[in-house]
């Protein structure tokens, strides 16, 4: 395979670029069957919950989709959590750090932000501030994003719930990942 000449970028060609364009282009088609892949070897949990990361995220998907949501917030839903495993203090941020090139600004948000509002159901009995979501208030976004923890995340930890299989969301991942990235920023 043909590979760069420079050892530092500065001393990089157009040819050199060209080059390393059109590789990156044809990784960037692969994103969604990374993710995907990665989402699939969300097995394990942490301790003491009663489902697995992926568990949990295919509820949160399955109820997103049973409620009718979009395709961009399907594949949210899915994703939402996918940061725990490598950055457990900003798993919000990195999830949506993910999607942020492909789903709205709306979307974004949401999952930029679900891990304040989810403080809603847990951070009083940790001697913390549970409604510290309280200072998004007014804000476009605020209640679509309580709607999100409510009714999709914070109910999605049930051994008992018969979420749909990851195969299911595959095409919905494929859909959201195969648009140009930041089409909806403009």
């Amino acid at each position: 395979m043909k590979k760069v000449k420079f050892i530092e970028m500065k001393d990089g060609t157009k040819e050199d670029y060209i080059l390393l364009d059109k590789h990156e282009k044809k990784f960037i088609e692969g994103t969604a069957e990374r993710i995907l892949k990665f989402m699939g070897e969300l097995k394990s949990t942490l301790e003491g919950y009663q489902v697995s990361r992926l568990e949990h995220s295919l509820q949160t998907a399955t109820r997103a989709l049973h409620d009718k949501a979009n395709d961009e917030m399907i594949v949210a839903a899915l994703l939402h959590d996918i940061g725990d495993e490598l950055a457990p203090d900003n798993h919000s941020e990195y999830a949506a750090s993910i999607l942020k090139p492909y789903v709205s600004k709306k979307t974004h948000w949401i999952i930029e932000k679900h891990g304040v509002f989810q403080l809603y159901y847990y951070a009083h009995h940790l001697g913390k501030n549970q409604n510290e979501r309280d200072k998004y208030k007014g804000h476009l976004y605020y209640k679509d994003t309580l709607d999100f923890c409510e009714k999709w995340d914070q109910k999605s930890f049930d051994p008992n719930f018969k979420s749909l299989k990851l195969k299911d969301f595959e095409p919905y991942v494929r859909k959201v990942f195969s648009r140009t990235a930041y089409s909806f920023w403009k």
